[in-house]
């Protein structure tokens, strides 16, 4: 079996969420979702996300729901092959319902730019040129 990554994020109205992240080109896996959570693909076979309802996740953990919108645990990283897709994805989430929580940041040989979802969880969109 390959390693997979599998993040699970509560969300406050899934088919909300679901929407949002429609929109910006990911699909989700009929297979491993219901009404409760649903399995978004990020990356083929590798990298997912499990969107849940905050009242599956709280079954998950013994400690409170970290409110994204008002404090952050983590940031996802995602790496992006060209400055055009995180400026592309960045206009999809923002079109969608997303914030940009500070201007794109450009070093020349790195670009990158974030965008907070509708639950507040902090997405980075991440180029690099190959030779860096």
């Amino acid at each position: 079996m390959n390693k997979q990554i599998i993040l699970n994020l509560p969300v406050k109205d899934l088919d909300k969420s679901k929407a949002f992240f429609s929109a910006l080109g990911f699909r989700f896996n009929p297979q491993f979702s219901n009404e409760s959570a649903a399995f978004m693909v990020i990356v083929d076979d590798s990298i997912h996300a499990m969107l849940t309802t905050e009242a599956f996740f709280k079954t998950l953990i013994d400690k409170p729901v970290v409110q994204a919108k008002d404090a952050n645990e983590v940031v996802i990283c995602l790496s992006c092959e060209s400055r055009g897709e995180v400026d592309s994805l960045i206009a999809k989430a923002v079109a969608a319902g997303g914030r940009i929580p500070h201007p794109p940041e450009d070093r020349g040989f790195m670009y990158d730019q974030g965008f907070e979802d509708l639950d507040g969880h902090l997405w980075n969109l991440v180029w690099s040129a190959p030779q860096a």
